[in-house]
């Protein structure tokens, strides 16, 4: 990977010289894919006491990390990936330009060169699914599949940076050349596969042919990382030679931990007769090996970062895109409920970091219920650029500053309208549309079929008590609340439709169907 970046130092846009007092951080922004809340070993020793050496993951470049910085205890991202990464990008809730869920290369309007309804994107997928042979009685929402470029998206915002995408994107429409990261404003895409998985090998002959920009054998998390490095290393080189240069934002996305499970048998060799096998539910070699090399990751960014001197002025983010995958029978959020594809914390809760020496820093947790549409305000204030208005998100400057302040009530929603073949954790049938909304400290669940859960997520964290039937009057409140946002917020065809198909006879869930929608909102229908 040696000089493979010399070309990419010459395009370096060139900024006025000032002193290192006065240079705005550079930021390492690093996206995991998958990775549970437990997954990261510091993570799994806050929540549930265990000491590293008890713990089946590896993770000490991770778990330093957070014994530098600041890490989020509450930080949430929704449910599956595409979401999350426009809300990154955006600073909204991604329910409000219909990013509901992360979809296959399913057919869409602009695909199809398909008339494209009114109020509808062109990119909205025209009929996502999954085979499900329950009944079902909703029909699914449509999801965006595309991400608009704008100028008030996080590397436009980031408009004193010099903007450097590595990695999965999955907010493209499915590879629509408008809508790649250089469209919204990354000045450098070293690397990109617009997709929700890829293999983590490359066919071909080893050092010969190439596929996918890699050579076979060669690992896909370790060839992106020595992309990231060798543009760290290359910026480094320049900065020495006293060269100007903007400051820099890698928004560097891994496939890593996501499917298909593949890793270096010399490193699953490493899991295969550790004692600590099946701690807290983690027993998958191959999956520990995944974490491994995520975690290798981290820490060869840290040290080129410390080796071309950027380390003192440079913030490096962590955070996960969803909670860990256990329907691929891959890992366990345990204790905390559910995971990928839930609205359960399992599923939403992720670990996230913030690391700026002499600024944040510490080690210390923060419990404040934070989002992942906060990055781009805080990110924009972090480095002195405009935050853009109506935003979702929330500039977490001021707690970052006192961690341990109160961080007031937050409202976040979360809406997935879709019948997917994940099993509820609870009655083992496919999920069906659900919508939820913590709001201060509990948390209500509309699950669309009829029913809603209602915790307390202070003192319930693990969501082992519905109060839904305790505390009526704040189930009722929490949901005229959900239902008000949605309707403002969300576009009818991002709804579900009731199904004229469903046979409630024919219906196998414990609790019978019924739709909970008020009057107002059931006259929105989709087309």
């Amino acid at each position: 990977m040696k000089n493979v970046f010399n070309w990419i130092v010459s395009g370096l846009v060139v900024a006025s010289v000032v002193s290192a007092a006065e240079q705005k951080p550079n930021i390492v922004f690093i996206l995991a894919d998958d990775l549970g809340i437990n997954d990261v070993a510091a993570f799994a020793g806050h929540f549930t006491g265990k000491r590293t050496g008890e713990l089946f993951y590896e993770t000490p470049h991770l778990d330093q990390l957070v014994s530098k910085g600041i890490a989020f205890s509450q930080a949430y991202a929704n449910p599956l990936c595409s979401p999350t990464r426009a809300s990154i990008l955006t600073g909204k809730n991604a329910a409000r330009s219909g990013f509901t869920t992360a979809t296959p290369n399913t057919p869409t309007y602009y695909h199809k060169k398909m008339t494209v309804p009114a109020g509808y994107s062109p990119h909205d997928a025209i009929d996502h699914k999954d085979p499900i042979k329950h009944q079902q009685a909703w029909l699914n929402g449509k999801s965006n599949t595309g991400l608009a470029p704008s100028p008030f998206n996080l590397p436009n915002v980031l408009d004193s940076h010099h903007s450097v995408f590595i990695g999965k994107w999955h907010v493209g429409g499915h590879n629509v050349e408008d809508l790649q990261p250089a469209a919204h404003g990354f000045d450098e895409v070293p690397w990109c596969k617009d997709a929700g998985a890829h293999a983590y090998y490359a066919k071909g002959k080893k050092g010969k042919k190439k596929q996918a920009d890699r050579y076979e054998g060669e690992y896909l998390t370790d060839h992106l990382t020595d992309l990231a490095v060798d543009f760290i290393d290359n910026y480094g080189a320049e900065q020495k030679k006293g060269v100007a240069q903007k400051p820099f934002f890698l928004y560097f996305c891994h496939f890593a931990v996501h499917t298909p499970l593949q890793a270096p048998e010399e490193t699953k060799q490493l899991f295969a007769d550790k004692p600590q096998k099946g701690t807290l539910g983690h027993e998958n070699v191959t999956y520990a090996a995944m974490i491994k090399h995520l975690d290798d990751s981290v820490g060869r960014i840290m040290e080129t970062l410390q080796a071309q001197g950027l380390d003192q002025n440079t913030l490096i983010v962590f955070a996960s895109d969803n909670g860990g995958a256990e329907y691929t029978k891959s890992t366990d959020n345990a204790p905390f409920k559910g995971g990928k594809a839930t609205m359960y914390e399992g599923g939403v809760r992720v670990p996230m970091v913030y690391y700026l020496p002499g600024k944040y820093e510490g080690g210390v947790w923060c419990d404040s219920v934070v989002s992942m549409y906060d990055h781009l305000p805080t990110l924009a204030s972090i480095t002195g650029n405009k935050i853009p208005a109506d935003l979702d998100g929330k500039d977490l400057t001021g707690i970052l500053a006192n961690p341990k302040a109160d961080g007031g009530d937050r409202t976040i929603v979360w809406h997935y309208p879709y019948n997917v073949k994940v099993m509820h954790p609870d009655n083992g049938l496919p999920l069906t549309p659900h919508t939820a909304m913590r709001k201060g400290d509990y948390k209500l669940i509309w699950d669309w079929h009829g029913k809603l859960e209602l915790y307390n997520i202070v003192e319930d964290p693990y969501e082992k008590k519905d109060l839904a039937k305790q505390l009526p009057e704040v189930t009722e409140a929490l949901f005229a609340t959900m239902q008000g946002w949605l309707k403002e917020n969300v576009k009818p065809h991002y709804l579900p439709q009731l199904n004229p198909d469903y046979d409630a006879a024919q219906d196998q869930r414990p609790y019978p169907f019924r739709d909970l929608r008020v009057k107002g909102f059931t006259e929105m229908k989709n087309d």
